[in-house]
């Protein structure tokens, strides 16, 4: 199996109609609690780097060590271990609490340096006078996580993102017990934020999406995936950022849907309700083909009523404009699902 055309760039004029710029390949896989395939496009199983899809499942180590009980850590908090925030005061408020429940601070994180997502998600420019610290990355949440790991089993601070530090094993191991794989068949690479990440197919990681899903119901991490669960859809707002993805997916799901977006076009949700996972990942990394294959993903499953078509409107062709805000083509899915078997 191949990838498949899922969304395709058009342009033109509103007045004439729009022809087909760009296609995106990319695959789709939709299964069930017990990981069976139920409606796939293209390759169900395409090897996939998680990126930041898997944010939740690298918290599982601490999550079943008590270590949020051991730190007084809030749900707020939990989310951030799960989280691609945007830099919003709150956010960097919840990580400078964090830190500081370890006894640790920014200087501590080894993610790295970066500009807010805050501005590209609300179409601003970002201020030129300012200086960007760690704990404005995406990611320092996730990595106040990992350093808490580390302060509650005694292990170094220093050198946490290395593949050999007793910590990226913790969550290597927890990984591939969840995944149901053999950690040798993940391939590993540094992600953006200096910590592994570990490619799996994509069937695998929408199977770990339904089962956090059903949260405490599930049979081998119940208590943990409840946790997660119970922080991400709680506050997506902390798991993401005001006009981002991961916060329209789990509003419209009404604390039904867990969501997470990862870098280079890979999203992965799980319906509660549905008792279902979905992960998509789009082949050339872009992130403008993934929104609309979503929307048509959940529309196809019939996930959608009128109030959520309308609340995720914007994603279901959206428009391409150029610097003059003029409407010159749009970004609209090409696929049908297919039943699996």
């Amino acid at each position: 199996m191949q990838p498949v055309p899922l969304a395709a760039t058009t342009r033109g004029y509103p007045d004439s109609g729009f022809a087909v710029e760009n296609v995106h390949a990319g695959s789709v896989a939709v299964v069930d609690l017990r990981g069976r395939l139920l409606w796939q496009a293209g390759d169900p199983h395409y090897p996939t780097f998680t990126r930041s899809a898997l944010k939740p499942f690298q918290a599982l180590p601490f999550i079943l060590s008590d270590g949020p009980a051991r730190f007084g850590l809030t749900r707020d908090e939990l989310a951030l271990l799960c989280a691609s925030h945007s830099g919003e005061e709150r956010h960097l408020a919840g990580v400078r609490s964090i830190l500081g429940k370890i006894g640790l601070d920014e200087s501590h994180l080894e993610c790295g340096c970066a500009t807010p997502l805050y501005y590209e998600a609300m179409g601003q420019p970002a201020p030129q006078d300012r200086t960007w610290t760690q704990l404005h990355h995406n990611c320092s949440g996730k990595h106040s996580g990992f350093l808490a790991w580390c302060r509650l089993r005694g292990a170094p601070t220093q050198g946490y993102v290395d593949r050999a530090h007793p910590l990226q094993q913790a969550i290597l191991s927890t990984l591939a017990d969840a995944a149901g794989l053999p950690a040798q068949q993940m391939p590993s690479g540094i992600d953006g934020c200096s910590a592994p990440n570990y490619a799996m197919p994509l069937s695998r990681l929408a199977h770990l999406y339904a089962r956090l899903a059903q949260g405490p119901a599930d049979a081998q991490l119940g208590g943990a995936m409840g946790v997660l669960f119970d922080a991400m859809t709680g506050r997506p707002d902390m798991v993401s950022g005001e006009e981002r993805t991961d916060l329209f997916w789990m509003t419209a799901g009404g604390g039904d849907w867990v969501a997470k977006i990862g870098a280079d076009a890979v999203q992965a949700i799980g319906i509660r309700s549905a008792g279902i996972g979905i992960a998509i990942k789009i082949q050339d990394g872009a992130s403008r083909a993934l929104h609309p294959a979503t929307y048509s993903v959940l529309e196809q499953l019939g996930l959608l009523d009128d109030a959520r078509r309308a609340l995720l409107e914007r994603y279901r062709q959206p428009a391409i404009r150029n610097a003059r805000g003029t409407v010159a083509g749009d970004v609209r899915p090409l696929f049908t699902l297919q039943r699996a078997g």
